[in-house]
C-alpha cells in the first residue's frame, strides 16, 4: 500500500527579531528615556564650561539644546510608562536636578559673571534667584490640577536670555529679578507648553519659535535683527502671561 505524499506542512513558527526582542521591551523603551533625561546633565555642564570661559552665546547654545531635551522626554516618559517599566529610577528626581541645573544656577551665574548685574546688585540677584528657585522646586503646591504652575516657575533661562538680549541698565534688570522672584510665591499661574491643555494649539508653536529664535540669538551673540528681536520679546512675554490671562479669564484652575 502506497502512502500518499500530504500536502501538509509542519506550522512555521512566526519569525521573530532576536534584536527587536532584546532591545524594544516596555522595559527597555523606559530606561532610553531615562537616559535621554539624564543627558541634560552633559549639556548642563558643557553650558557651565562655556560660561565660565565667558563665551555666552555657546552657554546659551547649550542650554537651549537642554531645554529641548526637557520638552521631549516628559511625553516619553509618559508614553511608556517609566514609573511602572523602570521605577528603579526616579525620573522627576532627575528632571528637577536638572532643571535647577540648566533653568536656574547655571543663568543666574551668567547674569551675574557677564556684567549685566555685576557688584552688590550681582550678588543681590543670585542669592534672590539660587535661594528662592530651590524653595520654589521642592514645593509641593508648585503645580496646579491643569497641569500649569502656581507661580513663577523659575525659567531664569529664559528671563536672563531677554536680558542679554535688551542689555537694560543694571536697575532695570534688579526689578525684573525681585519682581520674578516674588510671583514664585504668588498664586498666579504660569502655562506649561506641554502640558497645559488650555490654548496648546498655540503654546506649542510659541515655544518652538522661541527655542529656535533662543538659539538664532546665541549664534549672532544676542543681536538679533529687528523683526526677530521683537519676536523673541513677544514669545517670552507670551510664556510669562498666558497663564495669568487663563486665570482671570477662566479662575485659578481653569
Amino acid at each position: 500500500m502506497r502512502i500518499a505524499h500530504s500536502a501538509w506542512q509542519p506550522p512555521v513558527a512566526p519569525h521573530r527579531c532576536l534584536l527587536h526582542d532584546t532591545f524594544m521591551t516596555a522595559q527597555t523603551k523606559a530606561l532610553f528615556v531615562h537616559l535621554l533625561t539624564a543627558t541634560g546633565a552633559v549639556f548642563a555642564m558643557l553650558a557651565m564650561l562655556e560660561a565660565v570661559q565667558g563665551d555666552w552665546a555657546m552657554m546659551y547654545v547649550w542650554l537651549v539644546v537642554a531645554f529641548a531635551v526637557d520638552g521631549i522626554d516628559g511625553p516619553l516618559a509618559r508614553r511608556y510608562d517609566v514609573k511602572s517599566n523602570a521605577p528603579q529610577f526616579d525620573g522627576v528626581l532627575m528632571d528637577l536636578i536638572i532643571d535647577y541645573l540648566t533653568y536656574v544656577f547655571i543663568p543666574a551665574y551668567a547674569l551675574y559673571a557677564s556684567g549685566l548685574m555685576d557688584g552688590w546688585s550681582g550678588w543681590v540677584a543670585i542669592i534672590l534667584i539660587t535661594f528662592a528657585s530651590a524653595m520654589y522646586f521642592a514645593d509641593t503646591r508648585m503645580k496646579t490640577r491643569d497641569y500649569s504652575f502656581s507661580g513663577f516657575p523659575g525659567c531664569w533661562n529664559i528671563a536672563v536670555l531677554v536680558l542679554f538680549a535688551t542689555e537694560p541698565p543694571w536697575a532695570v534688570s534688579l526689578i525684573v529679578v525681585a519682581v520674578l522672584t516674588v510671583l514664585m510665591f504668588v498664586p498666579v499661574k504660569f502655562i506649561h507648553p506641554v502640558r497645559t491643555a488650555r490654548w496648546r494649539a498655540l503654546s506649542l508653536p510659541v515655544t518652538f519659535l522661541w527655542v529656535a529664535l533662543a538659539a538664532w540669538a546665541a549664534a549672532l551673540e544676542f543681536d538679533l535683527p529687528g523683526v526677530a528681536h521683537w519676536a523673541l520679546m513677544a514669545s517670552s512675554l507670551y510664556l510669562f502671561l498666558a497663564g495669568a490671562v487663563q486665570q482671570l479669564l477662566h479662575g485659578p484652575e481653569g
